[in-house]
């Protein structure tokens, strides 16, 4: 029973085993993996090199980049490895790794989400106290409120996984460690593992998603007030932009860790970790920043620059 308890390694089934498409989704990921690490670290760039972007708004849309670029990072490069070599076999202390840091950087994620929809409210429904109500100073204590609570969050999450005996066996139906996958391994009753970390996700995703969707609604009610239909179908696109990828993060979250566990489909959670591994972090600063006028204008401003800096 002693060496029966012992994993060193988990092998990941993946997505696929079949040869032929290994290359594709290669270069599909390595493709999705680039866009994510250039469009979030531009975004951070920009962000540092123009005074104006020097704002509480783009203080959480600078945070948000970089950790889409960290839980990206700590998922990805794995996957790509297994796609090129085959070998889908990860270590213990490698998975543990995985999973704090994925699990760290995506509830920071959520805080960032909640924390930019209050500042989004703050700055529509008060305009002329906005400057007053959302510090610089403010803003850097809600940041770093996000970073500390995400941290403490995946040393739970992580550590009530990882305090299991794993003997039943060692292949995880998952392209990376994730919770549910590496819970259905424990040889041991997980019913109160399961409870404690369903309460902790449900208490994280709902106060969080409460304090995003009030922060909307009041954003709602105030652009419906305004007297300017140019500046109402603006704020209109820009929050519904948002919300696209608030519901498609929230959603998949939501549909992985939310769900009861007889309900539980490895295919079906494979396809929703996708969603807010892959995609969303690809998604952000096209949703977020591209379609935001001042960050077009600092790009344009940026190019300018280094046309003028490599002209003969």
């Amino acid at each position: 029973m002693e060496n029966s308890t012992k994993v060193n390694e988990f092998r990941l089934l993946g997505l696929t085993d079949s040869p032929e498409l290994q290359i594709p989704l290669f270069i599909m990921f390595i493709f999705i993996y680039l866009t994510t690490l250039i469009g979030n670290l531009g975004m951070i760039m920009l962000i540092l090199l123009d005074a104006r972007l020097h704002t509480p708004m783009y203080i959480f849309l600078s945070n948000l980049s970089l950790e889409d670029c960290a839980y990206s990072s700590a998922v990805t490069p794995s996957v790509m490895a297994g796609f090129l070599t085959g070998d889908k076999v990860i270590s213990y202390g490698g998975c543990v790794a995985q999973m704090f840091f994925f699990v760290a950087f995506a509830s920071v994620d959520c805080f960032l989400l909640a924390a930019m929809a209050y500042d989004r409210h703050a700055a529509v429904r008060k305009p002329l106290h906005y400057i007053t109500t959302v510090t610089t100073s403010l803003c850097a204590q809600m940041a770093v409120s996000c970073y500390v609570w995400g941290f403490v969050d995946s040393v739970i999450y992580t550590g009530f996984t990882f305090c299991l005996s794993f003997c039943h066996s060692n292949v995880a139906h998952h392209f990376f460690c994730d919770i549910p996958p590496i819970l259905a391994l424990s040889c041991l009753d997980i019913y109160i593992n399961k409870i404690v970390l369903f309460t902790l996700a449900a208490f994280n995703v709902c106060f969080a998603l409460i304090v995003t969707l009030t922060s909307y609604l009041f954003i709602f009610i105030a652009i419906l007030r305004m007297c300017s239909a140019e500046g109402r179908k603006k704020a209109f696109s820009t929050c519904a932009s948002q919300l696209t990828a608030v519901t498609i993060f929230y959603g998949t979250v939501m549909f992985m860790y939310l769900q009861p566990s007889s309900s539980h489909s490895m295919d079906n959670d494979q396809m929703a970790s996708m969603f807010y591994t892959i995609i969303v972090p690809t998604l952000n600063p096209i949703v977020y920043s591209l379609r935001n006028k001042e960050v077009n204008n600092a790009f344009r401003k940026a190019t300018k620059k280094l046309k003028i800096l490599f002209s003969p």
